[in-house]
C-alpha cells in the first residue's frame, strides 16, 4: 500500500492530523476520547467519534503499508494463544511470530482445539505464501496434529520454555485489552488487533539491545517509513 494509493479527499482534516490521531491509538493505551484530549491540547478540535471513524478508514490501509514494506518474515516461527474476554465469553488469540519478534499474523476464534489450529496455521501459510524452516510451539496438542496434517515435513519444536518469545508478543495487546476495557465482539477484536499488531511493533524495538544514540536512529528510521506510507511530510500542528 502506497502512500499514493491513499485518499483523504473529502476529509476536513489534513492527512498529518489524520494520521497522527491513528498513531496515538495504536500506539498508546490511549481510547478516542483521550486522543481527543490530546488533539484539544495542540489547538486541534475534533470529536472522538470522528477520530474512530478515522481510524476505522486509515488504519487498516496504514497497517497494510507497514506489511508490505517490511523485510520477508525469517525461518522460524513461533506460534501461542492466549485467552482474551469477549463480552464475558472466553475467546482465543492466536499469534505467530518469527525469531525477530515481528508478528506474521493473528487470528481471534472461540475455541484451541485442533481444528482452531489447523484454521491458523493454513491462514498462516497462505498469508505467508510459504512454510517455515522449523515451527516452535508451546505443549498444547492442537499444534502437533496441525502440523502433522499441514506442514509434516517441517521441524516441529513443542517446549513451553522455547516459546518465550510469542509469549512476550502478547504483552502489549494485554495492556490494550485493558485500556479498552476489553473487546466487544469477535470481529471487532479480529479488526483491532490486525491494526494493532502491525502499527505498534513498529514503534517498538528490541530497545534493551540498543545504545541511546542507535534507538533514536532506529526511531528516526521507523517513523519515516510511517511518514511515507501515511503520505505525511511533516508533523502536525495546530492551526
Amino acid at each position: 500500500m502506497e502512500a499514493a494509493a491513499l485518499s483523504y479527499k473529502g476529509f476536513r482534516f489534513p492527512a498529518e492530523i489524520i494520521a497522527h490521531a491513528v498513531w496515538l491509538y495504536h500506539r498508546f493505551p490511549l481510547s478516542y476520547r483521550e486522543v481527543e484530549e490530546l488533539l484539544l491540547a495542540r489547538g486541534i478540535v475534533v470529536s472522538h467519534e470522528t477520530i474512530q471513524q478515522w481510524c476505522d478508514r486509515f488504519g487498516p490501509q496504514y497497517a497494510a503499508g507497514l506489511r508490505h514494506r517490511r523485510p520477508q518474515a525469517r525461518d522460524k516461527w513461533h506460534l501461542d494463544k492466549v485467552f482474551i474476554k469477549i463480552n464475558g465469553v472466553r475467546h482465543y488469540l492466536w499469534r505467530a511470530v518469527d525469531q525477530d519478534s515481528n508478528v506474521l499474523d493473528i487470528l481471534v476464534q472461540s475455541k484451541r482445539d485442533a481444528k482452531a489450529a489447523k484454521r491458523f496455521l493454513a491462514k498462516l501459510m497462505k498469508k505467508q505464501r510459504r512454510v517455515p524452516r522449523v515451527l516452535v510451539t508451546d505443549k498444547l496438542r492442537s499444534y502437533g496434529v496441525a502440523h502433522r496434517e499441514l506442514m509434516r515435513s517441517i521441524e516441529h519444536r513443542s517446549h513451553k520454555g522455547l516459546n518465550n518469545r510469542a509469549e512476550n508478543s502478547h504483552q502489549p495487546t494485554r495492556q490494550r485489552e485493558r485500556a479498552m476495557k476489553y473487546f466487544r465482539s469477535p470481529g471487532a477484536a479480529q479488526k483491532f488487533l490486525a491494526v494493532f499488531s502491525q502499527i505498534s511493533p513498529h514503534f517498538r524495538p528490541r530497545r534493551h539491545l540498543m545504545t541511546a544514540t542507535d534507538y533514536r536512529a532506529e526511531m528516526t528510521t521507523r517513523f519515516a517509513t510511517w511518514h511515507r506510507v501515511t503520505g505525511v511530510t511533516a508533523p502536525p500542528t495546530a492551526s
